[in-house]
């Protein structure tokens, strides 16, 4: 199954090759450009329906994803498994679930998201369902960067379709820095490169 979600990834152009800064502030010589996936409903369908198809035997009240890239999964897979998606929004220094979507106490939740390198925008997400209350059932991701260095993210085990061994790099101890090689800024969450 993993060498299928991979060439979905390659077929759509979405394995880039350089010198990148991760929304994480960390460089890495790979970036995983969940966009060109999730802008074809085909790929997005298929790589939702591998999760759904993992969670179809659990009883879940909502599934849950992180604005921007875990809106289109969270919505595909909660529409795969017939329940609602819910999105989290960033909010101070966290993130939470606003425009009157909302997650009710002993909601058993899904949380999903498209590219984990740290978990940190599933746990902002984890954190939200847990404050309003809800169960947090598992997480689930499209690529695990880490080579399931991150198997669990605050006690919750972590599904992927794909799990890769990605290089990083903190800033100061990058060698493509070292190199000169220019770095580009990827994702919403990034300034343009120059």
């Amino acid at each position: 199954m993993s060498r299928e979600v991979e060439d979905i990834f390659r077929e759509a152009g979405a394995v880039l090759e350089g010198h990148f800064e991760l929304t994480s502030g960390l460089h890495s010589p790979v970036y995983w450009e969940k966009f060109k996936v999730l802008s074809s409903p085909r790929h997005t369908e298929e790589l939702c329906r591998i999760i759904a198809r993992h969670f179809a035997s659990q009883a879940l009240d909502a599934v849950a994803g992180p604005t921007v890239g875990g809106v289109i999964l969270a919505f595909e897979v909660a529409r795969q498994l017939g329940t609602r998606a819910v999105y989290a929004e960033q909010a101070g220094d966290g993130r939470d679930f606003r425009r009157g979507l909302t997650i009710n106490p002993g909601d058993r939740v899904l949380v999903v998201d498209d590219v984990l390198t740290t978990g940190g925008s599933v746990l902002e997400v984890v954190r939200a369902v847990e404050r309003h209350g809800g169960e947090v059932a598992s997480v689930a991701v499209l690529v695990d960067r880490s080579a399931g260095g991150l198997a669990q993210i605050d006690g919750h085990a972590v599904f992927s379709c794909l799990t890769v061994s990605a290089v990083t790099y903190p800033p100061d101890q990058c060698p493509l820095c070292a190199q000169g090689i220019p770095l580009t800024r990827l994702g919403s969450s990034q300034p343009p490169s120059p």
